[in-house]
């Protein structure tokens, strides 16, 4: 997402900066002259563009399966309060178990063996990776539960993007994942 920002900045600056040529002389002149751009509606395109939600990405070897907040909503949802130690408060989420975006690619909801040499990696549209074992997000070895979260006290998710990984039993936040894009199952060699 920070390249896209910084992208579209640049183009802007350019687009701005080539609009001021007309009728100067010298030796941009030869310069080709582009009509008046209208940089109000380039620059509202640019921010519709970087705030279309992008889908959530979960592969498993070939497999490929894509979410949206509208698909995930008709899912069954988990909801559960825990502890955020970055606000000191308690705050509840709603969202559909990941083991349930797993299954579907053939990650197994109940381990055995070298099964558990699976693990995952999720992403945030900003860069920011975490890692879980495929036993951390399974209720069938793990108290603890992994939601992808699109809302919090009841509303859609905003600030922390549409969708959110969020795990209980952990002291501190540091593996929740804002504004999440990818969930990559990957096995140990």
């Amino acid at each position: 997402m920070q390249l896209r920002s910084i992208g579209v900045a640049t183009v802007l600056a350019l687009a701005v900066g080539s609009s001021g040529l007309q009728g100067q002389t010298g030796p941009t002149t030869d310069m080709p002259v582009h009509p008046q751009r209208d940089t109000s509606v380039m620059r509202q395109q640019a921010n519709q563009s970087l705030s279309a939600p992008l889908p959530l990405k979960i592969t498993f070897g070939q497999k490929l399966a894509e979410w949206t907040p509208a698909s995930l909503a008709a899912l069954p949802h988990t909801t559960f309060t825990v502890y955020n130690e970055h606000i000191k408060a308690n705050q509840t989420y709603s969202g559909v178990m990941l083991i349930q975006l797993l299954t579907p690619l053939g990650v197994p909801d109940k381990p055995h063996g070298k099964e558990f040499k699976l693990y995952l990696v999720a992403e945030g549209a900003d860069g920011y990776k975490v890692v879980y074992s495929v036993a951390e997000v399974t209720p069938d070895v793990h108290d603890a539960m992994v939601i992808v979260a699109d809302s919090l006290e009841g509303k859609p998710l905003s600030e922390s993007g549409p969708l959110q990984l969020v795990a209980t039993g952990e002291k501190r936040p540091p593996r929740w994942v804002k504004n999440l894009t990818n969930v990559h199952v990957i096995p140990v060699d």
